[in-house]
């Protein structure tokens, strides 16, 4: 008699982003039958989002086809698709344009920003989680610039030249260091009706001090890194409202509103819809955040073929606090859990997934950088070198590398930033050009509008 073939067990991975992609990644020569959906065809490394946000990189130095990262794993498949449900009980997913079964399933579609009840802010006030939101920052730090150059208004053109960044954490310290030194050296000489060096850069941060994760050293030697690049930290300080023109903070009973154009968020972050789908589906609790509470294998409760993983996981059995949502979690979890998959599928115990943290980086700006190597702290110029080698190791593709390494050499020498583009059809009207071709003042004033076009 001959045996029926049996069918490869069946992995489906939601999310192409660290967690997911590592995940995938680590199971190639499982032999089990492979499948990565994410809504996106590609990878993005988001740490270096922020550049792109800057004018420093383009979108395409940071991104990787997922289909070309993965094109040598025969057993991989990638599916582009938005996952919008999950059937437990028939182990299959929901997409928004049919169904997908598996055995195991893994879940890390990551976060969103968190506007803490006021989401009308977003449309002030963009956060910085997907190329769209680093090209939305791009544009509207860009035409901030731009707009001051047409003022005529001494108040107006002040409130164009000021940055308000909410979130004293990696990404509002790196976004604050890096229009820094846009201000106040790369556009210092393209202007002339303005001096750049005028620029206000303010951080916001709620805490009473910049980077509450890392050293208390650290922090300070950040602080005094920022502020000698000319940003101005205000700590123990609150948003309670942002406008088209202004955000109004708290600070102790002193309330302040002041005229900024652009104002960038880095304060929260919430977990994808995602996690009210599976807590619904699953019984599973989700934290104040959003994030799915997991057992530790980083499974549900009820349910142990589905795994939550990434900035989507909440992870509490190390240290008795959250595990913080950066890569090198996402990372370790998504090999944790191909290697788990695995050794379960031959009979043999796992233990609880445990993170190990190596380091702790964040960059100010040039020269500067700030490192938590848990057994040494340091700032400075060696922190900095340190930094760069990490992402330059962690890029996925070795064209990226490349890309990355000349981009940042050009920059280093010469201080010009070559992604300064202003993209979008609205981005004319702000500048005071209407559907017309008219030119009138950026403040809204057209009673005196000059024709341009014939």
């Amino acid at each position: 008699m001959v045996e029926p073939m049996k069918t490869p067990h069946k992995v489906v991975i939601v999310g192409g982003g660290f967690a997911g992609l590592y995940a995938a990644k680590a199971l190639g020569k499982s032999g089990f039958d492979v499948t990565l959906v994410d809504k996106r065809n590609f990878h993005l490394f988001q740490p270096l989002l922020y550049q792109v946000a800057t004018g420093t990189l383009s979108p395409a130095d940071i991104s990787s086809p997922l289909r070309a990262i993965l094109n040598r794993q025969k057993n991989t498949r990638v599916l582009m698709g938005e996952v919008i449900d999950l059937d437990p009980q028939q182990q299959k997913i929901i997409l928004r344009n049919g169904e997908l079964a598996y055995d195991s399933l893994i879940v890390a579609t990551g976060v969103s920003h968190h506007y803490f009840g006021n989401d009308n802010w977003a449309e002030v006030a963009p956060g910085l989680k997907t190329v769209e939101d680093a090209l939305e920052m791009r544009r509207r730090i860009f035409l901030a610039f731009e707009a001051a150059e047409k003022e005529t208004d001494p108040e107006k053109r002040r409130a164009w030249l000021t940055f308000a960044i909410a979130g004293g954490g990696p990404t509002g310290v790196e976004l604050a260091g890096a229009i820094a030194e846009l201000a106040y050296s790369t556009l210092k000489r393209d202007f002339r009706n303005i001096d750049t060096k005028e620029t206000q850069i303010l951080l916001i941060e709620g805490m009473d001090r910049i980077l509450p994760p890392y050293d208390p050293k650290l922090s300070a030697q950040a602080a005094h890194s920022l502020e000698r690049l000319g940003v101005t930290i205000k700590t123990k300080t609150l948003v309670t409202n942002v406008t088209e023109d202004a955000v109004t903070i708290r600070q102790g009973e002193n309330i302040e509103s002041i005229p900024a154009r652009t104002v960038l968020w880095a304060a929260g972050v919430k977990a994808s819809s995602m996690g009210e789908a599976i807590a619904q589906r699953t019984g599973a609790q989700l934290d104040r955040a959003g994030r799915v509470i997991v057992e530790p294998d980083l499974s549900l409760a009820n349910y142990s073929n589905i795994f939550i993983i990434g900035d989507l996981a909440n992870y509490s059995h190390q240290d008795d606090k959250p595990l913080p949502g950066v890569a090198p979690v996402a990372m370790q979890e998504g090999q944790y859990v191909a290697e788990l998959i695995q050794r379960r599928l031959q009979g043999q115990a796992v233990t609880p997934f445990r993170y190990v943290d190596i380091a702790s980086l964040a960059v100010i700006g040039r020269n500067a950088a700030v490192v938590d190597l848990r057994f040494v702290k340091f700032s400075g110029l060696f922190a900095w070198l340190i930094w760069l080698f990490v992402h330059i190791y962690y890029l996925i593709e070795f064209d990226n590398k490349l890309v990355v390494i000349f981009q940042w050499g050009w920059n280093y020498f010469t201080r010009k930033r070559g992604a300064r583009l202003i993209t979008g059809e609205e981005s004319l009207l702000q500048l005071g050009i209407d559907e017309n071709g008219d030119y009138y003042a950026p403040s809204g004033d057209r009673s005196n509008v000059v024709t341009t076009h014939t």
